[in-house]
């Protein structure tokens, strides 16, 4: 099978395509020969060195595949040939894998392995946040930073479907296609406080759910857009990475930049607060793949449509993590065998 190996910490230039001999599938597992598997901010993270939950270098990321089963192991009642999406504990930057069966969802023939791809780590995401946890509802107005992202474009069609407006940070070049797909309120974060827009965009009332990736200061920012009973999700720290190699300087300033939230002022402003890891739920897998099966059923229904930006090639690992850290991608990137 062929690889992506993160060798070492340092720039995109790092990423080194090896071969190696196929797993076998054990009991209760899949082997999946994998047509394209996502590629996440955690990835560029732990190529950086900046993602604790990565395995020890040298090793091999990725969470997500899709592709076709082509092997099974004692214990399981699947076809050979079904098409299916998976999540992966990594090892997801491979031509072929194997997971617990548990793990991966068969997907219609009418959605691309493109597509299927682009679901589990984003739509989960978003799904926890704001069906899980968020219930967000029609009236609702949600902030969702990076709204042009994987998991902003898969928050903006659930929140449609649920009825609630968003407002989304952007930089300028995406606003007219955002409008296009339903984002009331475009912030430029490049050249805009938003803060300040989310506040005149609700008459200084703020917004219900704030969805937040970038870390830092943008924590203590979004808790103030929060109107009384809002809730605050924190599922990353993009700002950590600001380039494409390590910065030290920018990791210690986000993190000392981050909000400590305290009990009383939560009680007394009526706010909420908490953090989403999906790279910390592999013991709930029932409950994701429930979740999995939810969405799936949704893009059946074609309420849900995973927008893909770019497949790159293995060997063009490195242009796929340096598109995604200058925040060029509008939807998920992709690497395909």
């Amino acid at each position: 099978m062929k690889q992506v190996w993160i060798p070492r910490t340092g720039g995109p230039e790092v990423l080194e395509t090896r071969q190696a001999s196929d797993p076998e599938p054990g009991q209760g597992q899949v082997r999946i020969k994998v047509a394209a598997t996502g590629v996440n901010f955690a990835d560029v993270m732990a190529r950086l060195g900046l993602y604790p939950d990565a395995p020890p270098l040298p090793t091999v990321v990725g969470y997500e595949v899709s592709g076709t089963v082509d092997k099974v192991g004692p214990g399981v009642d699947m076809a050979i040939g079904t098409r299916v999406l998976a999540l992966t504990r990594f090892g997801g930057y491979s031509s072929v894998v194997t997971v617990p069966a548990v793990a991966a969802l068969p997907i219609p023939d009418s959605l691309s392995f493109e597509k299927a791809a682009a679901i589990p780590v984003n739509y989960i995401t978003a799904w926890i946040m704001l069906v899980h946890l968020g219930n967000v509802s029609r009236g609702m107005k949600v902030l969702v930073h990076a709204v042009a992202g994987g998991v902003g474009q898969a928050a903006l069609q659930i929140c449609k479907w649920r009825g609630a407006e968003v407002l989304g940070t952007a930089s300028g070049s995406k606003h007219a296609r955002l409008k296009e797909l339903g984002v009331a309120h475009c912030i430029d974060y490049t050249k805009e406080d938003f803060e300040a827009a989310v506040m005149k965009a609700t008459d200084g009332h703020g917004v219900d759910l704030v969805l937040d990736a970038v870390g830092g200061s943008s924590f203590k920012k979004s808790y103030r857009c929060l109107a009384p009973l809002g809730r605050l999700y924190l599922f990353g720290a993009s700002s950590f990475a600001p380039g494409t190699t390590r910065s030290i300087i920018a990791a210690l300033t986000g993190l000392l930049s981050m909000p400590k939230f305290k009990p009383l002022d939560l009680m007394d402003k009526n706010r909420g607060v908490q953090g989403v890891n999906m790279g910390h739920l592999w013991d709930e897998a029932p409950k994701l793949r429930s979740m999995l099966q939810e969405i799936l059923d949704l893009t059946k229904q074609g309420i849900l449509d995973p927008v893909v930006d770019k497949t790159f090639p293995f060997e063009k690992a490195g242009d796929a993590h340096a598109y995604i850290q200058g925040r060029g991608n509008f939807g998920k990137v992709l690497l395909v065998p």
